[in-house]
């Protein structure tokens, strides 16, 4: 497996294992050299993936669309950043580079996002 795509929320949610948790995902992608491709952003779960990812000398993509560059502030650290038009062409360029899917707690487009990628 070369590279996993993750969905999950832009916030911490309601628990701190949530962020540790997302963190030691990132560490373990790494460890295994699994690239990582998720939403794109700096903040909340997603942020928090993305550093264990990179602390750690591994590889994250992110996928952000150009309408949330502003509420999802872009990762300044990541190996690559693509902006997309679309919530259907963040999702379809997602599926397009990943081997399999990995849901973390999130909200409703993150349930969207997930269930749409194993259909």
């Amino acid at each position: 497996m070369k590279r996993v795509t993750v969905f999950c929320g832009s916030s911490f949610g309601t628990e701190d294992i949530y962020k540790s948790q997302a963190i030691l995902l990132g560490e373990t992608l790494a460890k295994h050299q699994i690239e990582l491709v998720y939403g794109g952003a700096n903040v909340g779960l997603m942020g928090a993936l993305a550093d264990g990812v990179l602390n750690n000398g591994g590889k994250a993509i992110g996928m952000l669309p150009n309408f949330l560059k502003s509420k999802e502030i872009a990762h300044e650290n990541l190996t690559k950043l693509i902006l997309v038009e679309t919530m259907h062409e963040r999702k379809t360029k997602m599926n397009e580079l990943c081997d399999g899917v990995i849901a973390l707690p999130g909200g409703f487009g993150t349930l969207e996002e997930f269930f749409e990628m194993l259909t």
